[in-house]
């Protein structure tokens, strides 16, 4: 089990945000699995852009369950075959990045209702907490969990990621 993050670390990230024009947290059940590939979709379509600069990008997770472990090995193979890496690690959404993220992308409607319910906590909080499928042009709306299925269900959530990102980068560019 990880620790939580330093003082200095969410400084650092508060200063990055602070630094950004824009920034989005994707977030899901664990952070294993949906969060991190729609966050390496997200920056590599950001960089490609040249707007990366202009994003605080990260992901994270509902619950505590994975804390510190590295995405599913289905999912980085996926995003490898596709030339994307990732050194991201799972942890848990906090208090802060209600603050801290202009936008909070989540895969289904549990992730919401807990996002919703974790947000009243948040005096004037200032993130738009919504699903990433609500920009999918295939109105997919909602992402599923692949963490019990197959490789091939880690290909679908890419697929879902790569337009639902796609649609939400030219939305807000």
């Amino acid at each position: 089990m990880s620790t939580p993050m330093a003082t200095e670390d969410l400084y650092v990230i508060g200063k990055m945000a602070a630094s950004s024009s824009k920034s989005v947290l994707f977030v899901c059940l664990g952070n294993i699995c949906r969060s991190p590939i729609a966050e390496a979709v997200f920056r590599k379509m950001a960089t490609e852009a040249g707007v990366v600069d202009k994003w605080l990008i990260d992901s994270g997770a509902t619950s505590d369950w994975n804390v510190g472990c590295l995405p599913d090995a289905r999912g980085l193979a996926c995003l490898k075959g596709r030339g994307i890496e990732t050194a991201h690690r799972a942890r848990q959404v906090t208090k802060d990045d209600f603050m801290s993220f202009e936008f909070i992308l989540c895969m289904d409607e549990r992730n919401l209702r807990d996002l919703k319910k974790k947000a009243n906590d948040v005096e004037n909080h200032q993130a738009k907490i919504e699903l990433l499928g609500a920009y999918d042009p295939q109105k997919q709306l909602i992402i599923k969990d692949p963490y019990y299925g197959s490789d091939e269900d880690f290909e679908k959530v890419y697929e879902q990621c790569q337009r639902c990102c796609r649609a939400f980068l030219e939305a807000n560019s």
